[in-house]
C-alpha cells in the first residue's frame, strides 16, 4: 500500500479553523449591505406626457426594495404591480445604494426597468421586449422622475 501524501489528507473542520488561524489567513470580510433609503419614495415622472411609466414607488424590504410601477393610461395610470428589485451602490465600499433594476412580465411582454440617481433625480430606463407575436418591434425609454 503507497503511503498517505498531503494532498490526500482530509483535515475536520476544527483542526482546519486552527490552520487558518496559525498560518494568519485573513477571514473572508463580510459583505456590505446597501442602505436603499435614497431610493425610497414615490418617484413621479417630470413629463406629464410620458407614455411609459409615470410613477414609481419604492420601498424597503429587509436589504432589497420593492417597486410599484404605473404606467401611462388613459383616463387612469395601468397599476403595473409590485415587484422586488435588486440595489446597487457606485463603488464597491459604499453603503448607499444609488441605482436599482427589476423586471415586470406581462402576458404581452417583459420589460426590464433600471434607475439611477444623478443630482437629486431618478433616471428610469425601460427596455420593453415584446413576446405576444404581434411583430412590433422591442422599445427603449428613458423618463426622469422626482420625488
Amino acid at each position: 500500500m503507497p503511503p498517505i501524501t498531503k494532498e490526500e489528507f482530509r483535515a475536520p473542520m476544527h483542526i482546519l479553523e486552527k490552520e487558518i488561524e496559525r498560518l494568519a489567513i485573513p477571514k473572508p470580510k463580510l459583505p456590505i449591505l446597501l442602505q436603499p433609503d435614497l431610493l425610497i419614495g414615490t418617484w413621479v415622472n417630470v413629463d406629464p406626457q410620458t407614455r411609459d411609466l409615470v410613477r414609481l414607488e419604492i420601498k424597503q424590504k429587509g436589504n432589497e426594495i420593492t417597486v410599484h410601477g404605473f404606467g401611462a393610461c388613459h383616463p387612469n395610470p395601468c397599476d403595473w404591480g409590485v415587484v422586488e428589485g435588486r440595489i446597487y451602490s457606485d463603488t464597491v465600499a459604499t453603503m448607499h445604494a444609488v441605482a436599482f433594476a427589476t423586471e415586470y412580465k406581462f402576458e404581452f411582454a417583459q420589460v426590464l426597468v433600471t434607475g439611477a440617481l444623478y443630482k437629486g433625480a431618478l433616471f428610469v430606463e425601460t427596455l420593453t421586449r415584446f413576446t405576444d407575436q404581434s411583430g412590433r418591434a422591442d422599445v427603449y425609454a428613458l423618463d426622469i422622475m422626482n420625488k
